[in-house]
């Protein structure tokens, strides 16, 4: 059982490094649409 025990902590970890590295990529990409290179983000501005 010890075995299976530490396999599945390296899949937690790896679940949440994938997760961590999934969200920082969607909070990049959130940012990159408020910036003023993009003019279709601020079309609603007048």
């Amino acid at each position: 059982m010890g075995f299976f025990g530490s396999a599945v902590t390296i899949l937690q970890t790896l679940v949440v490094a994938i997760g961590a590295g999934l969200g920082v990529w969607g909070v990049i990409n959130l940012m990159e649409g408020y910036g003023n290179d993009n003019p279709g983000a601020n079309a609603h501005v007048r």
